[in-house]
């Protein structure tokens, strides 16, 4: 039987796929998700009410600076956390997927715990079986690659400290 945030999950996921949120998810999300996470200090995220969520901290690609991004990701059932460059179905992979390529080690705050993760890319062979499993968490959410016209980058977010009991 299906859990209430389950069928919540159903009901908002085609939503999150409209044109209207599209153009304004990427505008109106980001600021939202700051001002609660100064408010909470980081214990909670908008997105974290409806899937797992976290703030990958990286390094810029060009820059050189830290870069705090508010994502979604899946657990991947062995400790890790997959995170998908989908970018609200936009034509260009999000910055923080080339931070990742040229920086791999990074950081994750989760509910308000910070750990440090290095990130791999997913390849073709795994691809598939992470869309799957991102699938089952948020119903359609591959729509975005195919909207979107390219390829996303998934990546395999692997904590580097405390592995037997990091739980995400």
């Amino acid at each position: 039987m299906p859990t209430v945030l389950q069928v919540v999950r159903t009901v908002v996921a085609p939503l999150t796929r409209t044109r209207l949120f599209r153009m304004v998810g990427p505008i109106v999300l980001p600021p939202v998700e700051r001002v609660l996470a100064w408010a909470t200090d980081g214990r909670v995220q908008l997105s974290g009410l409806l899937v797992h969520s976290l703030v990958l901290h990286s390094t810029g690609a060009r820059t050189g600076e830290q870069r705090d991004t508010y994502l979604m990701y899946t657990p991947d059932g062995q400790g890790r956390a997959i995170v998908a460059g989908t970018a609200f179905a936009q034509e260009r992979h999000p910055a923080w997927t080339y931070n990742l390529l040229a920086h791999p080690d990074a950081a994750i705050t989760v509910r308000g715990r910070w750990m440090p993760v290095r990130a791999s890319l997913i390849g073709d062979d795994g691809r598939d079986e992470a869309w799957a499993r991102i699938e089952t968490q948020w119903p359609g959410y591959r729509a975005y690659e195919r909207d979107s016209g390219r390829v996303v980058r998934l990546f395999r977010l692997q904590p580097l400290a405390d592995r037997h009991h990091a739980s995400m």
